[in-house]
């Protein structure tokens, strides 16, 4: 008997799903890190305060690298 891989079982909608919300909430939770090191830098010198506006730029842009880390590391290069 023939080993099945993955792909030819089929219907696997589910799973494809499941690794692409765990892939984004691992960016999610590693972007929220990198926002929190950068504020907590940039609020140690001279008493400054980072904004909200801030707060979530840098977290875009972080989440953004991430995604394209990711990309590079799914898609090949």
């Amino acid at each position: 008997m023939k080993t099945l891989t993955l792909l030819e079982v089929g219907n696997l909608g589910g799973l494809v799903a499941m690794i692409i919300g765990i892939m984004i909430i691992v960016a999610l939770v590693i972007s929220l890190f990198i926002t929190f090191f950068v504020k907590s830098i940039y609020e140690s010198k001279d008493g400054r305060k980072f904004s909200n506006s801030q707060f979530w730029q840098t977290m875009l842009i972080s989440l953004l690298i991430c995604g394209l880390i990711s990309g590079m590391i799914c898609g090949g290069m």
